[in-house]
């Protein structure tokens, strides 16, 4: 780093300042910094497995209060990927343990959503849109939420986007989900 930038480590000690917070899966294979070439201190970051947002879960709602109030965001991107290992355990029926808890929640969609997965041909087929709506029901939950809420009424910038990564080729997709304002896409929305 010093030898592309003598000052890299001298401006990452002052006070971090960064557009976007992403919400990503803890995958491995799926580097937030690196998908959307930002240096450290351009991505706030936070990342659980299969990018739940619960309204339950105060590290992720701590990390959303703290990019929206403290470092005033403009953008929060949930970020999925396809070949995720919680949805596939969900697709595939499996009982992993607690984990089984924390992915409720993509259970829940699935069922909510069987006729159009279980209409598709193939299993990676059923895993790809399953990761998909899990994106789009995510940035539905960022946008519910009362930091998200509360930043729009005081009348601050806020988009949440919402983006799926392909392992395969290394492209980040669009999902054409954002919401920009207090009114939450709904389901029927999809």
């Amino acid at each position: 780093m010093l030898k592309e930038d003598p000052n890299f480590f001298a401006q990452l000690v002052g006070q971090q300042a960064p557009r976007y917070l992403w919400i990503g899966c803890s995958d491995s294979r799926v580097p937030a910094n690196e998908i959307v070439g930002l240096r450290p201190g351009e991505l706030f970051v936070h990342r659980n497995v299969a990018n739940l947002v619960s309204p339950t879960d105060l590290n992720c709602l701590s990390v959303l209060q703290f990019a929206i109030d403290v470092l005033r965001v403009a953008d929060v991107i949930v970020c999925g990927h396809y070949g995720c290992g919680g949805v596939q355990a969900v697709l595939a029926g499996s009982q992993l343990g607690l984990i089984d808890q924390w992915l409720r929640p993509i259970r829940l969609l699935r069922e909510s959503h069987r006729a159009e997965i279980d209409c598709l041909t193939h299993e990676s087929e059923r895993a790809d849109r399953l990761c998909e709506l899990n994106v789009r029901e995510q940035v539905r939950q960022v946008g519910e939420t009362a930091v998200a809420q509360q930043a729009w009424q005081r009348g601050q910038p806020l988009t949440i986007h919402g983006c799926i990564y392909a392992l395969s080729d290394g492209l980040l997709r669009d999902l054409e989900c954002s919401i920009g304002s207090p009114e939450v896409r709904s389901h029927a929305a999809w």
